[in-house]
């Protein structure tokens, strides 16, 4: 159940727009800005209510003719990986992720620019300078975490930071109940690691080694198939007119 808050924010709503994931549809979206000394809370009850946060702003799904936009918790302590899984988290055993502060850096921006170039050259994020990038990142009034992922080095024993090229990025909120996945990126020239698979795997690693029951990963937009990888991190949880409830895809096999 959302906690209430003192202090009920605004919510604005977008005109129609084509929708990124399916051909046809138009949609809209429900938004509040994310700033004061009640950000925090505030976000921690919205993203719990099915929004995201974007900047300084936390937005949802608002379409009126769809529902395909469904929000995606893992279960944490329940959460087994597939042995597809235990196969890329022995393949990037190499890796060590560092928490730093939300400031952007030249040298994430290129690994950036590289990824949406060669994954998303047409998507909405493709013009983004690096300007934009900082405000992606720096513009934020809630708990909000740069994981850098470098290979090990030698002196990675003593020092437990990597060494060497960035190879994968991932911007994270801390909530009061888990840990919220904003944005990752990755070197696509790596695409036998699985990186975008494993930054999910090391933040349920990471949440269970906190104590937090739950990993937020968006949207999964039924009928899309660029989101159809977010259902197999079993157990999970769907958000539908009832709150949260368990979801498993009977396609799925371990």
């Amino acid at each position: 159940m959302m906690q209430q808050l003192g202090h009920t924010p605004q919510f604005f709503l977008t005109a129609p727009s084509p929708c990124p994931y399916l051909p046809g549809q138009f949609e809209r979206k429900v938004f509040t800005h994310l700033v004061g000394d009640r950000a925090a809370e505030l976000n921690d009850v919205l993203t719990q209510g099915g929004f995201r946060r974007s900047q300084n702003i936390a937005y949802r799904p608002a379409c009126e003719s769809c529902r395909a936009c469904v929000s995606v918790r893992i279960l944490v302590r329940e959460f087994e990986p597939s042995r597809n899984m235990r196969r890329i988290l022995k393949m990037n055993a190499d890796l060590i992720g560092e928490e730093r502060n939300p400031e952007a850096t030249a040298e994430q921006y290129s690994l950036f620019r590289t990824y949406l170039d060669a994954r998303h050259p047409d998507g909405g994020m493709s013009d983004m300078t690096m300007l934009d990038y900082a405000m992606m990142v720096e513009d934020t009034h809630v708990p909000t975490r740069v994981f850098e992922y470098r290979f090990r080095g030698p002196d990675s024993g003593v020092t437990g930071r990597g060494e060497g090229e960035l190879v994968a990025v991932a911007l994270t909120d801390r909530l009061s109940d888990g840990l919220s996945m904003v944005y990752s990126f990755y070197n696509p020239e790596l695409e036998r690691r699985s990186l975008g698979s494993f930054l999910i795997l090391d933040h349920i690693r990471r949440a269970r080694g906190d104590g937090l029951p739950h990993v937020y990963l968006g949207y999964w937009v039924n009928g899309s198939r660029k989101m159809g990888y977010k259902i197999r991190y079993q157990p999970q949880e769907h958000l539908g007119p009832s709150g949260w409830q368990r979801f498993a895809s009977p396609e799925l096999s371990r």
